[in-house]
């Protein structure tokens, strides 16, 4: 499944410019889990504090999983999001998605969250084909 795209919105692309506003709506309406799933880590960060909010939950079907795939994996986006939500996106595996502040203090637990030993730590038979 890809974007939704409205009529206009394609017609915007098509001229030149987009209004990024246009698309994180689109984004947001197109994909839905991933949408919730990200919003609701950001209110947690917000609420709760620390250096980052992340989901360890499998998403619930792999239509779910597809979204969350689909949000992170394209630069185009997951920028738009990051920028809209005002957070840093990590991902691990099939479902973990982290949310950092952009505050810089927490670079270094950034860094061992998507480093390579902590993808290694975060494998699971039960997740081998996600």
């Amino acid at each position: 499944m890809s974007l939704d795209v409205s009529p206009a919105l394609l017609e915007q692309a098509e001229r030149g410019e987009v209004d990024e506003a246009a698309f994180v709506d689109c984004v947001r309406t197109s994909l839905p889990y991933a949408w919730e799933m990200i919003s609701s880590l950001v209110a947690q960060l917000k609420v709760d504090g620390g250096p980052f909010a992340d989901n360890q939950t499998p998403p619930p079907d792999e239509q779910a999983r597809g979204q969350l795939l689909r949000a992170l994996a394209s630069d185009a986006i997951r920028g738009a999001l990051q920028r809209h939500f005002g957070v840093r996106l990590a991902f691990q595996n099939c479902h973990r998605v982290a949310v950092f502040p952009l505050d810089a203090s927490v670079d270094e637990t950034l860094a061992r969250f998507t480093s390579v030993r902590a993808q290694l730590l975060n494998q699971s038979p039960e997740l081998r084909d996600c």
